[in-house]
Formats: structure tokens, C-alpha cells, sequence
């Protein structure tokens, strides 16, 4: 299992804004995606702004290709994000799943 993570960053007043967005359409073309396992949207107050952290779970890379696209390591930050949101990494990090206690099943070797 791949873990794909991101950050972006809000202001205090537009947090809930992006909160909701991925609530909503970034969920809807996670779901869209065959291999898609989950995910996780991390959220962390740090004075005037909130930082969000996206943890989003696929079964291969093959799978984050097919919702990232071949470019899958440049971030998929859509224009309601960008409207909502004062800064981003441009790029996401992939790492595979060692250890999952969440989904209470093994996690098997790709």
C-alpha cells in the first residue's frame, strides 16, 4: 500500500473552507479512483493560520497515477483549494505502508 502525503496551508478564516472542499470534491475523485484505501486530512493550528496535512491511501502506484496523473508527484491542488488555501508544496512524498494499525488487515508486499 502506497501513502501519498501533502501539506497546505490556511488562513485561520478560510481553514473550514478547505476543510469542506476536501470534505466534498476531493473526496468524490478519491472514490472515483479503483485503488483508492482512505485517507486522512490532518489538521494543526499554528497562530494566524492552520497547516492541513493529506495522508491518502492507494493499493499501488499505478493507482496514484490513475488520480494524479504521470506527473504524480507534483501536487493536485484544484482552483476551490487554491482559493481557499495561501500556500502549498508543489510536490507530494509517496511512501509504502510498513505498518497499518487502522485497517486492522496485514499489509502485503507490491
Amino acid at each position: 500500500m502506497i501513502a501519498r502525503i501533502w501539506h497546505g496551508w490556511a488562513s485561520t478564516d478560510n481553514a473550514d473552507d478547505y476543510q469542506q472542499h476536501y470534505h466534498s470534491e476531493v473526496a468524490e475523485h478519491l472514490q472515483q479512483v479503483a485503488g483508492f484505501r482512505g485517507a486522512r486530512l490532518l489538521r494543526h493550528q499554528d497562530g494566524d493560520e492552520v497547516m492541513f496535512t493529506s495522508i491518502t491511501f492507494f493499493a499501488s502506484i499505478t493507482d496514484v497515477v490513475a488520480f494524479a496523473g504521470e506527473n504524480y508527484e507534483d501536487a493536485v491542488v484544484e482552483d476551490a483549494a487554491r482559493a481557499a488555501l495561501t500556500r502549498w508544496d508543489a510536490r507530494v512524498t509517496h511512501h509504502d505502508v510498513a505498518v497499518d494499525l487502522l485497517s486492522g488487515q496485514p499489509v502485503s508486499k507490491s
